[in-house]
């Protein structure tokens, strides 16, 4: 008996090898150029194999620090992990439907009464069984194309937690940049505004001398009083700066692991290279992601198809019965029991419907996985365009702020000669003021665009 019960798992497990109705998966063509774009905006210097993990590319301890607190706290990271792990209990769920579920029964029954005679009768029963109920046997690949579909969903988050795991930590060291930018912002305002006051304090001296006129008196106020605005203003960016940070991380960050500006990150952030071909990018988290996406709708076309054919499903029971306890496993106690059923559409239902429906899901995630691409092409070729040029950008403004420096030192020695009227020093003030800042915009603009470049390329992120 046991045998032949060996023999029904052994043919159903056979039966599971059967016909596939699921379209073969074949990649998409990448709607891209084969390779980066060129022109004068690019720098061809950064060939070479394409990306950098994030570790290689910080060497600074501090940001490293912060980034390595924000793995650990960040909330949208712990949501992108739990999302993964319900994908993946949804798979095994699913997967689990490949097997016969075997349970185990038993069972006792007494009757103790008096017949239509008053004379007693006692009788007893017991039955203790396993087997398993109602098991599709997966002929056409239904269950198996459902699984597949479901483990590339599963795939298709981790792919997620990987893509969200690299945008955060280009994310938080770009806000880890964008802090130091602003608190050397303060302090070039904090330095105008000294050097306005003492402006206001000597044109003060010539006025009440004789010397002077009031409208130098105000015009060099002007100067003190924008500087002033701008220290109130930078103080509460550098507040907020530092509440986004606190906000990325999911936890306080002291100060000792604040930048103090962007001098300490200029030579300790590196650059990615983005290779030489574009053929990188399907290797982006994100890409990977809409792929495995691609793929879940695929195999659901097979599921649909499947509904067409014949659904057959068994129970079988393999147990044992005896009106004695004591006999109950006896050779002759034994029994097998296995009723299988077979079921077929013929006219009406869904079927068709959902096959239509799948295959338009199945187109839907093509047109997603190449505007994916098409996204992923456009930001690698966005950062190397800034990358290209930004160089000559950074060389020229601080060309610009040592002409503005000198400009105003000569301005300042004529106007104490009494060769030149104030309005020069208050020109060459105000354009050195703005030079300044925007000698650091060109700072954090060079440095945010390394991230910006890590992420883009999709950097390997093991380490």
């Amino acid at each position: 008996m046991v045998k032949r019960y060996r023999l029904i798992l052994t043919a159903t497990a056979l039966l599971l090898s059967g016909c596939n109705m699921g379209p073969q998966y074949e990649r998409p063509a990448a709607p891209i150029a084969p390779e980066w774009p060129q022109g004068a905006a690019y720098d061809p210097a950064l060939s070479g194999k394409a990306g950098l993990p994030w570790r290689s590319m910080i060497a600074n301890r501090k940001l490293r620090h912060v980034i390595g607190q924000m793995l650990e706290n960040n909330r949208d990271l712990q949501a992108s992990l739990a999302n993964m792990q319900s994908a993946r209990a949804q798979y095994r769920a699913q997967r689990s439907d490949l097997f016969p579920s075997l349970t185990a029964d038993g069972s006792a029954s007494f009757t103790d009464r008096d017949n239509n005679n008053g004379v007693p009768v006692n009788s007893e029963s017991y039955n203790a069984s396993i087997g398993f109920s109602a098991f599709e046997i997966d002929l056409f690949g239904r269950l198996r194309n459902q699984t597949k579909a479901q483990f590339e969903a599963y795939l298709a988050t981790q792919s997620g937690m990987q893509a969200t795991r690299l945008s955060l930590v280009a994310e938080t060291a770009t806000a880890y940049a964008t802090l130091a930018a602003d608190r050397d912002l303060l302090a070039i305002a904090q330095d105008t505004a000294a050097s306005a006051e003492r402006s206001v304090t000597l044109n003060q001296e010539l006025l009440d001398s004789g010397l002077g006129a009031g409208a130098d008196v105000e015009s060099a106020r002007t100067v003190l009083a924008q500087a002033q605005s701008d220290i109130a203003d930078y103080t509460t960016q550098v507040a907020q700066d530092r509440n986004a940070l606190e906000l990325l991380v999911g936890a306080p960050v002291t100060e000792e692991w604040l930048p103090a500006s962007l001098n300490e990150l200029e030579s300790s952030v590196g650059i990615v290279p983005a290779g030489l071909s574009s053929e990188v990018l399907l290797q982006r988290p994100d890409v990977v992601e809409a792929e495995h996406s691609l793929k879940s709708a695929n195999a659901s076309i097979g599921a649909a198809r499947a509904a067409f054919f014949p659904t057959i499903s068994l129970t079988a029971t393999l147990g044992v019965a005896s009106t004695a306890l004591s006999s109950l496993f006896d050779g002759n106690s034994q029994f097998l029991t296995a009723s299988p059923s077979a079921s077929v559409p013929l006219i009406g239902g869904p079927q068709g419907a959902n096959v239509d429906y799948a295959k338009a899901q199945r187109d839907y995630a093509v047109a997603l996985y190449e505007r994916t691409v098409q996204e992923a092409f456009r930001d690698v070729a966005d950062a190397l365009a800034r990358r290209g040029t930004i160089t000559d950008q950074r060389q020229a403004q601080e060309r610009l702020v040592t002409s503005a420096q000198r400009s105003l030192s000569l301005s300042e020695q004529r106007y104490r000669a009494g060769i030149a009227g104030f309005i020069e020093t208050l020109t060459a003030q105000r354009t050195l003021y703005s030079a300044r800042r925007s000698e650091v915009a060109a700072q954090l603009l060079d440095i945010s665009n390394r991230f910006t470049l890590y992420s883009a390329i999709g950097s390997d992120d093991s380490l």
